[in-house]
């Protein structure tokens, strides 16, 4: 029992000292790479308006793409795969209209890229 609070404690301690860093801006998250930069771009560009912002009123919320890679399926039930992304982008799916010739292939791996970051 006396290591299991041992343990306890200390883990109280380090996500204390976790927290402390990030409040302080001590803890930076990593920049971006050219390619993801690109990406994030092209987000706040031609994605954001209805994922993030919805500033067009959709009367249906359009899926929120934070950490979308994280989770082993994407809202719509599919694989969270850059092939079922790309394919939902470009075909579009449900109220998401496609954007097929919206976006080169060099333009839709940089869209990917910054997906597979969390959005940050």
């Amino acid at each position: 029992m006396q290591a299991i609070r041992q343990i306890f404690g200390w883990a109280i301690v380090w996500v204390c000292m976790a927290a402390s860093l990030i409040l302080t801006g001590c803890y930076q998250t990593p920049s971006l790479t050219p390619q993801e930069a690109a990406g994030k771009h092209l987000y706040q560009v031609r994605c954001a308006h209805c994922h993030e912002e919805n500033d067009l009123a959709l009367k249906k919320v359009p899926p929120d793409l934070h950490a979308v890679f994280i989770h082993k399926t994407l809202p719509s039930g599919a694989a969270a795969t850059d092939a079922a992304v790309r394919q939902n982008v470009l075909a579009g799916r449900g109220l998401m209209p496609g954007f097929a010739g919206r976006f080169t292939d060099a333009q839709m791996g940089d869209l990917l890229a910054y997906l597979h970051t969390g959005l940050r």
